[in-house]
């Protein structure tokens, strides 16, 4: 990488110079800047915070995005990426007068490779096309977001996005073996190796989960992984919330571990059996585990026997196992429908993805209920049980402002609660925006220091998706009027 400073002779633009230049780019499908094309980009799938952008660009591959950023530089214009604008913490919201690129169209499948088990995507593919394309090869792309039929895999890569079978599989990261990406002073360069065998200082690994900040990804070679031989998916109610974490713990003590071992809880059960995603999930439920195992025959069916007679240890009411890919596939539509069933409840939603310890699940998610009863607030809980990835969802209505309130204490008491068990703030949705002011709680001003410096030697000029996930520290904050603005945002 050549020296970050975006200091450049050439020519600089005033803003509407900038709208000009950037609809004589070569690539550009699109550029939007009236004020109700801008409406639908104002927020990510965290609507509590919205910015205003300058306009939308829409590029259709790399150049245009590299000619794109050297455009906004050149005018002092911040700038972000977005793909499809699924993301839960604010990391795709606009800044107020920058430029958005919105990544959606470059969405080509560039390279399969069945022998090394590798793909080359453009940014803007969506998640379960991959999966789909490779699965004639015996082959399969294992992150899998519960918005996979949605969400895009670059911006996946930029949030580290996981998932219900992360438990096994793990997150994004270890599926990324190399990058093409656009820096933010517009130079074009490649992280990683397409065969995984890193060598100097692991950039790739760096970039992944950076939210953005440090550049626009336009290219991924992703590893591939074999479809397993057996599934088996199982269905386990129980008649407390508490039962159903212990047996999590349980599963995990014995030496098993799940493909995936999702949990729901009462008000999620009933919410899904009412809507277009029901799944069969038995009513008078106060939880469901939905545990699937994959590999060779022999190992699913002797884990499945284990399985069962933990969760019969733990007083399961009900382990049903799906007697066929149909039910199977019913399992699954009610669990990752489960965040779209919420609308039956209330018209806004607010969901943290925290993570503790999988032995501090019973006591977090009761207090947690308990916290949000206390303010008058419905909780929805659905957690990647797994991995200790809790998702208590809000159900609110933004248009009252007391309520509004009431959701803000209560997001930050989950946040605390869940760091005081010694878990921490984010498993896959990212900090963005909605937990940035939070990292404190984790981290000392020494601790975000280092963050900074990687930062900052990627992006000194602090243009591309600035405000988010690092907190900014006051002294920066007063001293460069760059950062007024977006420094501080509250719901």
């Amino acid at each position: 990488m050549k020296n970050r400073s975006n200091n450049s002779a050439s020519t600089s633009l005033d803003r509407p110079g900038l709208l000009r230049v950037l609809r004589g780019i070569a690539g550009i499908g699109e550029v939007l800047d009236r004020p109700a094309d801008l409406f639908a980009y104002e927020s990510d799938g965290l609507t509590l915070m919205r910015g205003k952008p300058l306009a939308v660009v829409v590029p259709l591959d790399r150049n245009a995005v590299a000619e794109t950023v050297r455009a906004c530089n050149r005018a002092s214009v911040p700038f972000l990426a977005r793909g499809a604008g699924t993301g839960l913490s604010g990391g795709a919201t606009p800044i107020d007068g920058g430029v958005l690129i919105e990544c959606s169209q470059m969405n080509r499948i560039l390279e399969i490779d069945p022998v090394n088990r590798t793909a080359t995507v453009q940014p803007g593919l969506i998640n379960a096309k991959l999966s789909e394309a490779v699965h004639e090869l015996g082959l399969l792309y294992a992150p899998d977001p519960s918005s996979q039929t949605a969400c895009t895999i670059g911006g996946n890569i930029a949030e580290n996005s996981g998932g219900p079978h992360t438990l096994k599989y793990g997150t994004t990261s270890p599926h990324v073996l190399a990058l093409e990406v656009v820096l933010p002073d517009g130079e074009v360069v490649s992280l990683g190796r397409r065969d995984g065998h890193q060598v100097g200082y692991d950039l790739r690994g760096v970039f992944v989960g950076s939210e953005g900040t440090l550049g626009i990804v336009t290219a991924a070679t992703v590893r591939l992984v074999a479809i397993p031989k057996q599934v088996c998916t199982m269905l386990v109610a129980f008649d407390s919330l508490r039962a159903a974490c212990e047996a999590v713990s349980m599963v995990i003590a014995r030496g098993i571990v799940p493909a995936a071992l999702e949990l729901m809880d009462e008000r999620t059960i009933k919410v899904v059996e009412d809507s277009v995603y029901a799944a069969g999930y038995p009513r008078d439920a106060r939880a469901v585990l939905l545990v699937e195992l994959d590999g060779d025959e022999a190992e699913v069916q002797a884990d499945r026997v284990r399985i069962e007679s933990i969760m019969h240890e733990r007083a399961a009411i009900e382990v049903r196992v799906a007697k066929d890919a149909a039910e199977a596939a019913a399992f699954w539509r009610g669990r990752k429908g489960a965040f779209g069933a919420m609308g039956r409840l209330a018209p806004d939603l607010y969901v943290h993805d925290a993570v503790v310890p999988r032995t501090r699940l019973p006591e977090v998610v009761e207090e947690i209920t308990r916290i949000a009863e206390e303010e008058g607030l419905l909780l929805a809980n659905i957690l990647h049980a797994g991995d200790g990835n809790l998702h208590p969802n809000i159900c609110f209505d933004r248009r009252d402002p007391d309520e509004m309130e009431r959701v803000r204490r209560v997001g930050d008491r989950i946040l605390e609660i869940c760091v005081n068990a010694g878990g921490v703030l984010s498993g896959e949705h990212g900090i963005g925006l909605e937990k940035r002011d939070h990292m404190h709680l984790m981290f000392s001003e020494e601790d975000l220091d280092p963050m900074r410096w990687v930062h900052d030697s990627f992006d000194p000029d602090d243009r591309c998706n600035p405000g988010k996930q690092i907190p900014t520290p006051r002294a920066c904050t007063e001293s460069n009027p760059r950062h007024r603005g977006y420094d501080k945002v509250e719901f």
